[in-house]
């Protein structure tokens, strides 16, 4: 299943199914008034679960062993920044680790509504058992625990949420940049 913008996804878990109980992947939009259908900032680059190094729903998360350590540190450092920019509601720094040419999103289209969700909310994501699950000289998958705090500016509404995350990097002239998001909402309590 494709859906571009891993930002909307998010925020679209978050809102749309705060009081759905079954475990689902999401999308659509965050009380905007898009469909689920349409482009958003929380769905970039999630595609089909088929092409991730573990099953979304729950497979064993182990460490991809053929990582040589000068990649294995860039690609955790591109992670790193992935996170931190967008908490910091970094566009310039966040549009840095995308790929210019990702799969299942726009670069453009990227900057666009990640600016206007930054306006809009105040995201916080946070990760844990960070592991480097899949390497070759082109991409990595790197997989997360995700917990999201999320306040809509205008209403204050408040929403926590957790779920499962692979990011995908490609390999662009020697920098790893996202080209792709794998997230799983985990059952709302």
């Amino acid at each position: 299943m494709k859906y571009p913008y891993i930002l909307l996804l998010t925020m679209t878990a978050l809102l749309l199914t705060a009081c759905n109980n079954d475990e689902s992947t999401n999308s659509g939009s965050v009380n905007d008034g898009e469909s689920p259908n349409e482009s958003n900032a929380l769905e970039h680059g999630v595609t089909d679960q088929g092409e991730v190094g573990f099953e979304m729903a729950g497979g064993k998360i182990e460490e991809a062993t053929n990582v040589p350590e000068e990649q294995r540190q860039a690609i955790l450092s591109a992670f790193d920044t992935y996170m931190k920019a967008f908490n910091d509601e970094d566009v310039e720094t966040y549009m840095s680790v995308i790929a210019k040419e990702p799969e299942g999103f726009e670069y453009a289209e990227e900057e666009q509504l990640v600016s206007k969700t930054f306006k809009e909310y105040d995201v916080d994501r946070t990760a844990d058992n960070i592991t480097l699950i899949k390497y070759d000289k082109n991409q990595a998958q790197v997989f997360a625990n995700f917990d999201i705090s999320m306040v809509q500016e205008s209403s204050g509404a408040e929403l926590d949420r957790s779920g499962r995350q692979v990011t995908v990097f490609a390999n662009e002239d020697g920098e790893w940049k996202v080209t792709s998001v794998f997230f799983i909402g985990d059952k709302v309590e």
